[in-house]
Parts: C-alpha cells; structure tokens; sequence
C-alpha cells in the first residue's frame, strides 16, 4: 500500500520573475536553466569555501522555481537569497503548500525522488489524505542509508560530497559556476575524498549526535542522526575495516547498494 505523509520539518520558498532560472543556476549546485515546469531536481546553496548552508528540492514553475527547504531554515535562506539579488529581477518570498511524500508505491500527482527511486516521490499542496507521518517516513529514508543534510550536516562544517549529494543527483559538475563549485570540483576531480555518511547499524537506542566511532584506538567518525538500531554516521572512508565501537558499543558500518563509495 502507498505510503503518503506530510513533512513538517520542509517549507517552501518560490523565486520568480524574468531572471530567476539565471539568479539560481549562478548559485546552486543544479542546474535550474533547464529545469522544466513541474520537473523535481535535487540541490544545495553552498557557502564561498564550498561547505552545505542548506539542501534544497527545486520543482520547476513557468517563471522560476519553488525551494523545498527545512523549515527551520527557510528564513536563513530567504535572507541569503536577498543578499545575493542585487539588482535581478526576481521575486523572492515564502509559500505556504505543504510538503507531502509519498514511497513504498505509486501516487497520483507526486513526482519522482530525484535521490533515489525508492525514495519514492515529493508533491507540493493538494488536498492529499495521509497516511503515515512524517517519522514513518524518515524510517523509511534511513532504512535505504539516505542522509537528511538538515539534520546530519551543520550548517558551514560538512562538504556536500561528504553528505553524497555527487551519488544522489545533487550536483552538476557540468553546468559550470555555482558558489563554493571551485572546492566542490577539485575534491571530485583530485578524488580526494576522505570521509562520508554512511549508516550504521548497533543493538538498542542511538548513540547521542556527536558520540565518536572507534576503530580500536583510532577515530574513525562520528554519529549522526538515528534510531533504535541504526543512524547516519559521518566515518572516514580508511578507517571502515576492522572493529567499530560507540562509546563501548559494537556498530557495523553498511554500504547501501545505491552507494558505490569512491575513496
């Protein structure tokens, strides 16, 4: 049966006018100048030295685009945004739809994940009956070892790549400049990539956010996010082999099968 919740924790921000597909492809990770009416494509507003300010979903409009951000964070990114439209012709501003995702089936008027298929899809407003909530539905994310960039990343401190945006469509290393793209493109370029979320799995409730992961005596990450039984953990990717502990607790490392890590 199709699963269909209401996500809470995501609000929207709609850019419009003539010059809001340039004003955002010049800033995203994504390109926004071929982004079609009712397209979903997958994201993140970067700082200048390349590290995540906030993961976006961008669902494309006849005059610009709507952002589909953490709420917590929509004001942060209205402001940012304002401090970069100088003199564009864009309309920056909230909108009220709600964020609904729909998984474990097909649903009628959501569009593809562009993270994952089985992610399932996302849809903005709608008179929509629910069924599940939205924690169902970060199970859901969690159980498929997707990172929630909003929760797992401090803003400023994490790479995207660190987070896997280059494995879950949310970057476009062919489009050319976006904010932070220098450090971002050398990284994958030079393949000088150390570290990466990665689920992890353990017996009982979550480490607390911030607990070291140990492989004997060495650090070898940290833990993210979670639940009972398993979390998003940030881990160095040559420090994987050998035994994982938390705070004394054994934790095993998983590689999702979508996941082909590139050390």
């Amino acid at each position: 049966m199709t699963r269909i919740a209401r996500l809470d924790s995501r609000a929207l921000v709609r850019v419009s006018g003539p010059d809001a597909r340039p004003f955002l492809h010049n800033l995203l990770t994504q390109d926004v100048e071929t982004l079609a009416p009712g397209e979903l494509r997958f994201g993140a507003l970067l700082s200048p030295p390349g590290r995540l300010l906030f993961d976006l979903f961008l669902h494309g409009e006849a005059d610009g685009a709507l952002l589909d951000v953490a709420a917590d964070r929509r004001e942060a990114l209205l402001q940012r945004l304002g401090m970069y439209r100088l003199r564009a012709q864009v309309t920056v501003e909230p909108a009220d739809a709600p964020v609904l995702a729909a998984w474990d089936g097909p649903a009628e008027g959501f569009t593809a994940d562009p993270r994952l298929p089985a992610l399932g899809g996302r849809r903005y407003g709608g008179d929509i009956e629910v069924n599940a909530t939205e924690d169902d539905f970060q199970a859901h994310r969690l159980a498929l070892g997707v990172p929630d960039p909003a929760a797992d990343a401090l803003a400023d401190k994490t790479y995207p790549i660190e987070a896997n945006f280059d494995l879950l469509n949310g970057i476009d290393f062919a489009k050319g400049c976006f904010v932070g793209q220098e450090t971002t493109s050398r990284m994958k370029r030079r393949g000088t990539i150390r570290n990466r979320m990665l689920p992890i799995a353990f017996d009982g409730p979550p480490p607390p956010f911030g607990a070291e992961v140990l492989n004997g005596d060495l650090r070898a990450g940290e833990v993210l996010t979670g639940r009972d039984g398993m979390a998003m953990a940030l881990l160095r990717l040559d420090r994987l082999d050998g035994a994982l502990t938390v705070e004394g607790r054994t934790v095993q490392a998983r590689r999702p099968e979508w996941l082909a890590v590139a050390g």
